[in-house]
């Protein structure tokens, strides 16, 4: 399945010879221009996204369920608490008298 090399041969060949070189000239510098144009705005996108928002809020959300098994192991095991950290242990401040 999909393309080889040979397909596209034939296909640039028939194209050469119902279009004329002229035109598929002009169709591929479109063609480069238009990707050219959809990379630097998919750039443009991925450096306005704010990424360290977006990895803490995916922590945050609680696991999906992708099968039945998964789904009854949630119902039947209690939630796990939230790990607390602990407290700094508070130091004697020996005062002299």
């Amino acid at each position: 399945m999909g393309f080889h090399l040979f397909d596209i041969v034939i296909v640039v060949g028939i194209g050469l010879l119902i279009f004329g070189p002229q035109a598929l000239l002009r169709w591929s510098h479109g063609a480069g221009k238009s990707m050219k144009q959809v990379n630097a705005l998919k750039d443009q996108v991925l450096s306005e996204l704010p990424l360290s928002e977006i990895s803490e809020i995916s922590r945050q959300i609680p696991r999906i369920p992708t099968n039945p098994l998964q789904v009854a192991q949630m119902f039947l095991t209690p939630p796990a608490e939230p790990k607390q950290e602990p407290l700094e242990k508070t130091k004697k401040v020996e005062t002299k008298e």
